[in-house]
This record gives structure tokens, sequence and C-alpha cells, in this order.
């Protein structure tokens, strides 16, 4: 019986990847006229048709679809089980492909490459920024080794543990226009007082917003507003100027996102829930989980040492006190 190479493979997954020959050939690295003489010997073997062309469109057949998904499985396979004999005799000296999310990628992960370095200096690191469902979806298809994301989200499939507890503040302009009702009672605040469409948020896909939400417990759409930013200097920048209010993470405050801003920021009423998980996930059939378990120790025993001083600058509202509830080291997890 004559067997598909892994080359072939390689090629059709890229074709049905970016739906376009020349695209796929370029991210083979091999000439258009290659990858069509592979994608042919791979109909030839398997003895079927796997692909209808013309010169403006690509179709494949249904069988195909299920082929590729099976040639997913095959390669991520064969490159687990390459790693995994590498790291037996130089654990840690391969190549970790690392995904992020946008929200916490610039306030934390300089701190966590530095500790890779420190720990595992011939660890090669490779960083890839985009929303929770896209880097999921790339753990998940193998295009990704370990994932650094907000819990809770929702997955299948994978190992997620978190390491640290980034809390939310409100934030608004010190000296703010918008009638939000909550201007010297922060603590105990109803956020449902706030003006209809005063509260901005970040667009769909990140999942701060929905962390955000469920750590103010504001149920009532019409206080949100129809602007949707892209990234938290976005909002900072928005508020800034008066345009809205929001919620910020820990994180991102302590790093200095509000510096030569006149923005103020207040604690949340509910501490048990006032906050958003940051930790790691990879694929629960990874050959390298005692590995991402090392490093999952190594960055939860160090990451208060790598994270800038969690005393927030003084910017809170009169008559509360962030002290209150920033004195305490952050809650253990179990």
């Amino acid at each position: 019986m004559r067997l598909p190479s892994l080359k072939h493979l390689h090629y059709l997954i890229n074709v049905h990847k970016y739906q376009h020959f020349g695209e796929a050939a370029k991210a083979c690295f091999v000439s258009q006229s290659t990858l069509s003489s592979g994608i042919a010997a791979l109909e030839d073997v398997l003895g079927v048709r796997l692909i209808e062309r013309d010169n403006k469109k690509i179709l494949f057949t249904p069988l195909a679809e299920d082929v590729v998904q099976q040639a997913q499985g095959i390669l991520l396979a064969v490159e687990e089980l390459t790693q995994q004999v590498q790291s037996f005799s130089k654990p840690f000296g391969g190549i970790l492909k690392l995904g992020v999310i946008p929200t916490i990628a610039p306030f934390l992960v300089p701190q966590i490459l530095m500790m890779f370095k420190q720990e595992f200096p011939e660890l090669k690191v490779f960083v890839r920024e985009q929303q929770s469902d896209i880097v999921l979806k790339q753990l998940n298809d193998g295009e990704l080794d370990l994932v650094l994301l907000a819990l809770p989200y929702p997955s299948s499939g994978v190992v997620m543990k978190s390491f640290y507890e980034d809390r939310f503040y409100f934030a608004q302009h010190k000296d703010s226009q918008l009638n939000t009702g909550i201007k010297t009672e922060a603590l105990n605040a109803d956020y449902s007082n706030l003006a209809d469409n005063s509260l901005l948020l970040l667009e769909d896909g990140h999942c701060l917003r929905d962390h955000a939400l469920s750590a103010c417990s504001l149920q009532r759409t019409e206080k949100i507003n129809s602007f949707s930013a892209s990234s938290l200097h976005t909002l900072v920048q928005m508020v800034n100027n008066d345009l809205g209010v929001t919620f910020l993470p820990e994180m991102a405050i302590a790093s200095g996102i509000l510096n030569n801003t006149d923005i103020i920021i207040s604690p949340l009423a509910d501490s048990h829930n006032d906050f958003r998980e940051i930790g790691f996930a990879w694929r629960i059939q990874s050959n390298r989980t005692k590995e991402f378990e090392q490093l999952y120790s190594l960055v939860k025993k160090q990451i208060l040492h790598f994270l800038p001083d969690r005393s927030l600058p003084d910017r809170k509202l009169p008559d509360n006190s962030l002290t209150d509830k920033k004195s305490a080291e952050p809650k253990k997890h179990v």
C-alpha cells in the first residue's frame, strides 16, 4: 500500500487554509507548480479527487474536508513526537510558540519572557498576539503550544491553570460632567445608576469586555455606549476626554497606562468578583505537559516580583481608599 507523504499533506493543509494555490505555495516555501504537483500526487496516492479548481476559485470536496482535518492531526502528532524526543536529550532547548491576548500582552509578556530567558536560556519563544477565541483555536490546531489568557473562558480539550488575579477598577475623568451618580460612593456603587450610553468597553471578541461586565454585575445594556474600542489605550483616551467611563484592569494601571491623564479610579464593590484570572492553557494531550507545568510553576512563584508595584498611583476618588482592598497579598489559588 502506498502512503501519502507528510510533505504533500502539509501542502493540502495550506491550500485549505489560504484557499489559494499561490499563497499556499509561499507559506510552504515552494513554487506554485511544485505545490500543484504535490497535490496531484496526493490525489493519486489516495485515489480520489480532493480539490475542484478553475481559474477563479477552488472547491474542497466533502471528503477533502475530512482528509484535511485528519492530516492536521497527523502532522501535529509527528511534530509533538519530534519535540518530545528532543526534550529528553535537551529539555527546554527547542521552540515554544506562545499565544497571548492583547489585553495582557503589553503588560505581562516582557516579564514572562524575562523569566523564561533567565531559567531556560536555550528555549526560543515566538509570540503571537490574538483574541482569545483565535489563540485557543490555534492551540487546538497545533499552531501554538501554550496560551497566556484571561479566565474564565469556555473551551474544550485544553488544560487551564491560573496564576494571578487581576482586579478591575472603575475609571472616570476627575472633573467628569457625566451623571454617573457614584462619584463619591464608589465602594458601594450601584452601576445600574450609570447614565445611559456612558459605559465604554472593548469591542466584541475581547474577553475583558465580558469579565468587566461580570465584575460590576451590570445587567442593563442601555448603559453601554455603542462605541467599542479596539484597545485599552483607546478606552483611556476616550475617558480622559470625558466621553465616558470604563473599567480597567489593575495590570494596565500599575504599568502606567494612566500616566499624564486626568483619570481617577476606585475599587469595585464586590471584592469577591472584581477580578479576572490570568493563566496558561495547553492541550490536554500535549506531549510537553511536564514542561508546561514547570513553566506555570515558575511564573506562579515569581510573578509578583516581576509585575509593577501593586500600590497603585494616588488616583482614587474622594473619601475612598484603595488600601482597604490592596494592602493584602492576592488571594491564593487552589
